[in-house]
């Protein structure tokens, strides 16, 4: 096995502090900033940063989701058809994490990335917008929590990167409804790939328990800065955030290749 870094747990506080925040305001969990910082900072291997970053989402993920739904945005039933799916996805996406190359599967993800920052400055959601429950809307919704499921074991990005543009532009959600259950759905998926992670030795416990506290703390102040932002600069805000992401994701692959 691969042997752990030890950073001090001041340092994995600012990491999780800054998670929480981001968590918060975006309803993205945080692991897609998470997971490159405990690499390119602490020197955590991929898989490794991956696993931990799943676990340390957990504690975020409660504490903003419930500070959402105190404020009443989360819908429920598409969270518990998010969960559904996602809870299968998750073990899928643990389970491929040590056996197949992620490289291709980055490079669609980084495609996905760059559609969403473009249509974020081009779609803004109603306040007042919800999501219509069907037969079609359900399936679809859960098919959408398996795909992220998925993406999360084997990317560590949390899955509200993905959910969250999804419920807006496919599903007719606020920007603060699709943020309040995306941060629901993700506490099952944790849990998921968590626990398949742990199996297969892909999580430093104590890095994620002291990333997920200080994560915590922060999250609720996130999610009540959310809904004093108007929906075009919370979109603005978020598509920045992508495209940083998304920069950081491209010229990683671009050294790889040197």
């Amino acid at each position: 096995m691969t042997s752990t870094p030890r950073p001090s747990i001041l340092v994995l506080s600012l990491l999780g502090a800054t998670t929480g925040m981001l968590s918060g305001l975006f309803g993205i969990g945080g692991g897609v900033v998470l997971v490159p910082m405990l690499v390119m900072i602490l020197g955590f291997q991929q898989r490794l940063a991956a696993g931990t970053s799943v676990a340390a989402i957990l504690p975020a993920a409660v504490v903003g989701g419930i500070g959402y739904a105190v404020q009443g945005n989360v819908d429920w039933i598409a969270a518990a058809l998010l969960a559904a799916g996602i809870i299968v996805g998750a073990q899928i996406g643990s389970f491929l994490l040590s056996r197949v190359p992620t490289g291709f599967l980055r490079w669609m993800f980084m495609a996905f990335l760059l559609g969403v920052v473009i249509s974020l400055w081009f779609v803004v959601p109603q306040r007042d917008a919800s999501i219509e429950i069907t037969v079609l809307s359900g399936a679809l919704l859960v098919v959408t929590g398996l795909i992220t499921g998925v993406l999360s074991g084997l990317l560590g990005v949390g899955g509200g990167v993905v959910v969250v543009p999804i419920l807006m532009f496919f599903f007719g959600a606020s920007d603060l409804v699709a943020k309040g259950t995306s941060l629901i759905m993700l506490i099952p998926g944790s849990l998921s790939g968590t626990i398949g992670n742990a199996r297969r030795r892909n999580v430093d416990l104590r890095a994620a328990v002291a990333l997920g506290i200080s994560a915590a703390v922060l999250s609720p102040l996130g999610s009540v800065i959310a809904t004093h932002i108007p929906p075009f600069w919370s979109n603005v805000a978020f598509s920045l955030l992508l495209a940083f992401i998304l920069g950081q994701m491209f010229f990683k692959e671009l050294r790889k290749k040197r």
